[in-house]
């Protein structure tokens, strides 16, 4: 006979509008919805809009000195509504100056002076910057208003040192930099809060405009440079054999090293004039990062991203020798280009190149990676696949990470598990999950860990801020895909990235966008699965059998609507299993009945939770025969 799992509540109670439930808005996304910059479909609004800036950036540096130089010009254009009568610009670098913010104590080695302004223009006018009490935000007066759609013309000069202590930006080594949020850069300019003043603390990240970029760095020879976007001047910096090796890489399956240490001690890799300058251009993009060394190897490769075009990315690694690890993280990284373009979130890689730079900060930037060296590849692999899941989110939507992390770590965290999957089995990808993305959270009974996920992450720290954005908020995704299931939730993932893609998505954008693409109301679940108190301790609290059928009461003590599995065991012990997705939970979040027909026997009912771990397991058990 065939067997059959009958459910209560059904999926169709989706789309009843007796359990429709409105998502709380704060008043600033309220208003723009009313101004119609973004709609309830979850579509951008007829009046959508977001500001570019065009930057033209040269950088001088000359290790071991850490004193950088940069000069850069900045076309502004204002595409707001709003005359703009002063710019915000961001100096995330004087966050190594004493006494600034920060949520962890700082080290001698990590603190410097900061940035300094040594010349500011505006449209070809000087103006005064007095940089003495800048923050990582400084507001400049305009000498004439901005309107709506124009644009102003900026010229900055600035210096500042990388701080010997290297974490997300610094000096690896004293020859080995990387430069992370050197350059002054406007902030961005938004529809629902106006400018982004948020103070950078060290532990939130970032929130920027999709720029166009073009920019130089001169170092001495010898030194090799690696950095966002293509590099244009190849055979003007590099010696014809190397040029070559580099060209060869773009088609080339195969590992090539093109920068070996045998190599960088005959030091003939570069033009051996004075100074060599390294020329680069990214459009389109939130940010750059650049790494320099002269004593890093050098390898690449690519990996074909687009299957349907042919299209291939570059793929490269810059390493110390003695970072056993590295050597292979060419062959990891094509790895990732090649799942997340083809599975999961299965857009093509939508950049040309990544490029991991053995660092110390496991930290993500656009087209780059700034990843430390472990004793197990498993975890090296691990750690960059992460890394790499963020080119789609925060760099292919422009999220604001400051104010909404979760929709990005948890996405990453999300694909990170789903590559886990096909690169350890689900066995060990699932333990990798509980331990580190959810057992802290489930077992840490204390209020940090119940503080709703939409809480602006500025306001957060410590593990309130780690849960949140990491673990919780990737588990809330895990169970939509479950519930919705492979070939829908996917459709309503592409859906949102294709409307969102290259602007500023918030997170009523993402949950309205899958709404409307999947024709289901789930503001019942995002309701209690990100703007409650809630966490996920599910227990069983009855359960009868009559003739055959078996009626199972649960009890959602914990809040959260998670899928969950119910183990059923007979007198000859033999046990099936009977998975439920978070849709038992559509009509009622506290409880729900769930009917498990032909069934013979029963002795015994469990629940199994996998990843979605349980808080309190004591009452995940009923004994049929008391």
């Amino acid at each position: 006979m065939f067997k059959k799992v009958i459910l209560s509540i059904t999926c169709m109670i989706f789309l009843l509008p007796a359990y429709a439930q409105v998502l709380y808005q704060p008043r600033d996304v309220k208003i723009a919805y009313k101004n119609q910059t973004r709609d309830m479909t979850g579509k951008p609004g007829k009046n959508y809009w977001q500001n570019k800036g065009v930057y033209d950036i040269n950088v001088t540096v000359n290790p071991p000195n850490r004193t950088i130089q940069g000069k850069e010009t900045i076309k502004y254009t204002n595409n707001s509504p709003d005359t703009l009568k002063s710019l915000n610009f961001k100096l995330i670098l004087n966050n190594h100056k004493p006494g600034a913010a920060r949520l962890w104590p700082a080290s001698p080695d990590f603190l410097t002076s900061g940035t300094h302004i040594d010349k500011y223009t505006e449209n070809g006018k000087e103006a005064e910057w007095e940089d003495k009490n800048d923050g990582t935000n400084k507001r400049i007066k305009l000498a004439s208003p901005l309107p709506p759609h124009q644009s102003i013309d900026l010229a900055i000069e600035w210096h500042f040192d990388v701080s010997v202590q290297s974490g997300r930006e610094g000096a690896i080594d004293s020859t080995t930099f990387y430069l992370a949020y050197f350059y002054p850069r406007v902030a961005v300019y938004d529809d629902y809060e106006g400018w982004d003043t948020m103070t950078f603390t060290g532990s939130q990240e970032f929130y920027n405009d999709f720029n166009d970029y073009t920019f130089s760095v001169t170092v001495p020879k010898n030194y090799i440079v690696w950095a966002t976007g293509d590099l244009h001047n190849p055979e003007e910096v590099l010696k014809p054999r190397y040029a070559d090796l580099l060209k060869e890489s773009m088609t080339s399956d195969s590992v090539i090293s093109i920068a070996t240490p045998e190599d960088l001690k005959a030091r003939q890799i570069t033009k051996q004039t004075g100074t060599n300058t390294w020329k680069w251009k990214a459009d389109n993009i939130t940010d750059v990062a650049i790494a320099i060394s002269d004593h890093f190897n050098w390898d690449a490769s690519s990996v074909v991203v687009d299957s349907k075009t042919g299209r291939r990315a570059s793929v490269q690694a810059a390493y110390n020798n003695d970072a056993q690890d590295f050597h292979e993280m060419v062959e990891y990284t094509k790895h990732s280009l090649s799942w997340f373009s083809n599975n999961y979130p299965g857009i093509p890689y939508p950049y040309s190149k990544f490029t991991v730079v053995r660092g110390f900060a496991d930290m993500e930037y656009p087209m780059m990676a700034n990843d430390s060296s472990t004793p197990n590849p498993v975890f090296t692999r691990f750690v960059v696949e992460h890394e790499i899941a963020h080119t789609y989110f925060p760099f292919y939507m422009g999220i604001n990470e400051t104010r909404y992390g979760f929709m990005d770590e948890g996405w990453a965290t999300t694909l990170e598990y789903l590559i886990g999957i096909d690169d350890l089995g689900k066995e060990t990808a699932d333990k990798f999950f509980q331990q580190f993305r959810v057992n802290r959270w489930i077992h840490t009974a204390n209020q940090e860990g119940d503080v709703p996920i939409i809480t602006p992450g500025n306001m957060l720290s410590g593990r309130g801020l780690g849960n949140n954005e990491y673990g919780k908020a990737a588990l809330g995704y895990l169970a939509v895909k479950d519930m919705l299931g492979e070939r829908l939730f996917k459709t309503a993932l592409h859906g949102y990235m294709e409307r969102w893609n290259g602007k500023h998505p918030i997170p009523w954008d993402f949950f309205y966008s899958i709404n409307d693409i999947s024709g289901q109301n789930l503001n019942w679940f995002w309701d209690s699965w990100y703007f409650n108190n809630s966490y996920i301790d599910i227990a069983i609290t009855d359960a009868e059998v009559n003739k055959r059928t078996l009626k199972v009461t649960l009890e959602n003590i914990g809040g959260m609507p998670a899928p969950v599995d119910i183990i059923v065991t007979s007198k000859n012990g033999e046990s099936k299993t009977y998975h439920q997705s978070s849709a038992i939970w559509a009509k009622d979040v506290s409880k729900a009945t769930v009917t498990i027909e032909d069934v013979n026997n029963v002795t015994k009912i469990s629940l199994d939770d996998g990843i979605f771990m349980d808080y309190d397991i004591s009452n995940n058990y009923w004994n049929m025969e008391e």
